[in-house]
């Protein structure tokens, strides 16, 4: 949920699928006058499945704002050793 954005408004949260980038339909979802919400691009390097932990360290957290989101994530990692990011992290 994006708080800013609760409204009346459609909008369609896409991923970055063939089909969802066609002109027909973009031509669609504008004619419709949706909002789209670009997905992120896949990235095998940082998988949503390899932070598991830090998903257990927001379970039940709840923010107002991106910069609150974003605080609590540096929470997360900050008492993490250096060696951690030098070194990579291995399952």
């Amino acid at each position: 949920k994006q708080p800013g954005l609760q409204h009346k408004q459609i909008i369609f949260h896409q991923d970055n699928a063939p089909t969802h980038k066609s002109v027909l339909s973009m031509f669609k979802f504008n004619e419709l006058k949706y909002k789209l919400l670009d997905h992120p691009l896949y990235s095998p390097d940082l998988a949503p499945s390899d932070f598991r932990n830090l998903k257990q360290f927001l379970r039940g957290k709840h923010f107002l704002s991106n910069e609150e989101a974003i605080a609590a994530v540096e929470a997360y990692f900050v008492d993490f050793p250096e060696t951690y990011f030098r070194d990579g992290v291995f399952f």
